[in-house]
């Protein structure tokens, strides 16, 4: 048996800075002399994580935390600037500390990073910094989001953060679902369902949250915060809030998300209002209201979420040891995701981790498909639609937020959008459970998508493809009890494995049993 991690010596880090001297853990004992205290123009870059004695009995991760990180002295910094505005002509920039959602031009804002400080350090030194926080307790890095903390509020106090540790989702090789239905040896399935509420809506609310409860302690005019929703924003906002005692506010679509997403806010205790609109009535609303009252408002027309949903790109690349798979497929409807995904693979490629960026494909309902429109016209004048119906709810989005985000980050990948039928999506729900997974009707519509492509040949039998899960199968149980039972009008629900009903005696189980055998048998 391997001795104990603590009395190992730590691990060797090639972690300094292109410029800078040797760089020694935080808990190492350091000799006075000219090289152990940073000059002004060289602040203490962030440690890597390494093998430490057990904190005292009396010692939360937090307090622990607070002892060895009492300042910041990295000066990392982030703003908010209109969003793809030129900077040479630009000059209009917020602070994080700011409540504001547009620019003055009523545009979208988007976070910048000072770029310039986080270049003083290459690729291979943010690579093993990222590498030696994952799977540890340490207060916050234990986070997949906040692991990446430099690359997100480089500025928030770790004491205000609120976290669940979210993040560091399993990354699935879907290997017999890939052979099978698609001839395919690397297909991946980045479930971001295994989350704390069950849905990656959880890596962007744990950063907005902690910025509210930042604000909250400065004493800024923020009494609770409110967002429009089709399920799993509600449920992540309400369970952040709950965890720091800060009220949430939920407006929701009446009859149109399912139980299992109703009841995740109630329970946490947020304030809900079932509202008799769709999801962009909702949305209409709760922009009019937080103009009006002193509520923050939570949606991803914040571009504070999309800082936390970015960091599942970077576990991505994190997950193949640093390569860069060929194509990455993201569910799209409020389509703040498919950017997100976009800027932190840019981030990577920027800052010298990756040498590229995969092409990426944003995968929509045909019931609610306003960019799949928007592409199919060569990119000619946006127009929004009317939703209509689709199991794939969270996505039955007609008027998207992002579209002007979607759209830069398709071009800027050579990127793909594809649509799924009512028929198509739920069909590819239910091949992929037949291969062992338990997914949502939003992946199958990124499955889909992904079926569609690689029939074509667009994506090619050993493409190293990712599919992105955006929430787990447990919330749409309901969809998947009709499919099954087949029924639902309109389809044929030609995967449907229905339970049999048998007599309960020995000889009708065995003649039920012996068919079923014979029809599985291998045919040779």
């Amino acid at each position: 048996m391997a001795s104990s991690s603590l009395f190992q010596s730590p691990p060797l880090f090639s972690l300094q800075p292109k410029t800078h001297t040797p760089l020694k853990p935080h808990f190492f004992a350091i000799k006075a002399s000219a090289q152990s205290t940073p000059s002004a123009s060289q602040p203490t870059p962030p440690q890597p994580i390494v093998s430490k004695p057990r904190r005292p009995a009396d010692e939360n991760i937090r307090d622990e935390a607070r002892r060895n990180n009492p300042t910041h002295s990295h000066r990392f910094s982030a703003k908010y600037v209109p969003f793809n505005a030129d900077p040479s002509s630009s000059t209009e920039s917020y602070s994080l500390d700011e409540i504001v959602y547009r620019s003055q031009s009523g545009g979208l804002l988007d976070v910048q990073h000072d770029m310039d400080a986080l270049k003083n350090y290459d690729g291979k030194y943010w690579r093993d910094l990222f590498d030696s926080r994952v799977g540890k307790t340490t207060w916050p890095y234990g986070s997949g989001v906040w692991s990446k903390k430099e690359w997100v509020l480089p500025e928030i106090d770790s004491d205000d953060i609120v976290s669940a540790f979210e993040g560091n989702s399993n990354l699935f090789w879907a290997e017999r679902f890939g052979k099978q239905f698609l001839g395919m040896s690397e297909l991946w399935v980045k479930h971001c369902g295994i989350s704390h509420t069950g849905s990656f809506k959880d890596l962007g609310m744990t950063v907005l949250v902690s910025q509210v409860n930042r604000l909250r302690k400065m004493n800024r005019p923020v009494v609770g915060v409110g967002c429009a929703s089709t399920g799993d924003t509600s449920a992540a906002l309400s369970a952040y809030c709950a965890s720091a005692g800060i009220p949430s506010i939920v407006f929701l679509p009446a009859n149109r998300i399912s139980i299992a997403q109703l009841v995740q806010p109630i329970a946490n205790g947020a304030f809900v209002l079932s509202l008799d609109t769709d999801f962009d009535g909702c949305m209409h609303l709760i922009r009019e209201v937080t103009s009006e009252l002193p509520i923050y408002l939570a949606n991803s027309l914040n571009s504070l979420r999309l800082e936390g949903q970015k960091t599942a790109a970077i576990e991505i690349l994190q997950q193949f040891d640093w390569e860069v798979p060929d194509w990455v497929i993201v569910p799209g409807g409020n389509l703040g995701n498919i950017y997100a995904f976009y800027k932190g693979f840019h981030m990577c490629k920027e800052l010298g981790l990756v040498d590229r960026i995969p092409r990426l494909v944003c995968a929509q309902a045909a019931n609610a498909n306003p960019l799949y429109l928007h592409y199919k016209s060569g990119w000619k004048e946006f127009k929004s639609i009317k939703a209509n119906t689709t199991f794939a709810s969270a996505i039955q989005i007609g008027d998207p937020v992002s579209i002007d985000r979607a759209v830069y980050a398709l071009k800027n990948s050579n990127g793909i959008v594809e649509e799924a039928t009512e028929e198509e999506l739920m069909d590819a729900m239910a091949q992929a459970d037949s291969t062992g997974m338990f997914i949502c009707p939003h992946t199958g519509v990124a499955l889909t998508a992904l079926i569609k492509l690689r029939k074509s040949g667009v994506i090619g039998p050993t493409d190293r493809t990712v599919v992105v899960s955006t929430a787990h199968g447990l919330k749409f149980t309901q969809s998947k009890i009709d499919y099954h039972s087949k029924d639902i009008k309109d389809i044929a629900c030609r995967f449907a494995n229905p339970p049999v009903h048998v007599k309960a005696d020995f000889g009708s189980v065995m003649d039920v049993l012996k068919k079923y055998l014979l029809s599985k048998a291998p045919k040779y």
